[in-house]
């Protein structure tokens, strides 16, 4: 009963985690399409995050669900690696899990270890400026900042190329992140290969895409 129980608060928890993952793809999508445009235009990209900056709705209500969001996906992640390793009585290394999976599968915790460094990272170079800017000095508004301050990010080499790393890392992530998610869900129909290939392409051209950002902004400053 007990076993039972344990097994089905492990599932549980899977399809939470799996949830959260399909919902902040979602935003990575969305954040991905409004940072391309500052590649093509800088007064559209300034529009559309003047609007996203200063719009009640994303700021109050949808932001801090986005927060809760990564932070419950994190959580959800490490306490699921931790149980997993509590419950294998031989390890990777003596069990060859090389044989029967991909890097990116055995080494989700490190990947997604890496991309909450970035996403911590994120949060420093922009939200919280955003916050002083807007809440703490309240400072006027001003449409045309934002372009200028992505911009001004990726002038360092180091930055970008941190940037570029996490992204990469991302990628991975990804890789595996997104099929394993439906399988949690119990997504298993005529429709899955159709949605296989559509993460693993999600996986190569959103996190690329910006890696070319971070790049053609620190090459054209």
């Amino acid at each position: 009963m007990a076993k039972s129980a344990l097994l089905k608060s492990s599932i549980a928890k899977k399809v939470a985690m799996a949830l959260s993952g399909l919902f902040l793809m979602l935003f990575l999508a969305q954040h991905f399409f409004i940072n391309m445009t500052s590649v093509f235009s800088a007064d559209t990209f300034n529009s559309i995050s003047h609007f996203m900056g200063n719009n009640p709705l994303v700021q109050f209500v949808i932001q801090p669900i986005l927060i809760v969001g990564v932070v419950f996906h994190f959580i959800m992640g490490f306490v699921l690696d931790f149980k997993n390793r509590s419950a294998r009585p031989i390890s990777y290394a003596k069990n060859n899990g090389a044989a029967n999976s991909s890097w990116a599968s055995r080494n989700m915790i490190v990947s997604g270890s890496v991309v909450l460094a970035f996403i911590a990272l994120h949060f420093y170079d922009f939200w919280f400026p955003e916050m002083v800017y807007k809440y703490v000095d309240v400072n006027p508004l001003n449409e045309t900042r934002y372009f200028h301050e992505l911009a001004e990010k990726f002038e360092s080499p180091v930055r970008t190329a941190l940037y570029s790393i996490s992204f990469l890392l991302l990628s991975l992530h990804l890789w595996h992140g997104f099929n394993s998610s439906f399988q949690s869900v119990g997504f298993n129909n005529k429709y899955s290969r159709s949605l296989h290939k559509l993460g693993y392409a999600f996986a190569i051209v959103v996190p690329f895409g910006f890696i070319f950002i971070a790049l053609f902004h620190h090459f054209n400053h």
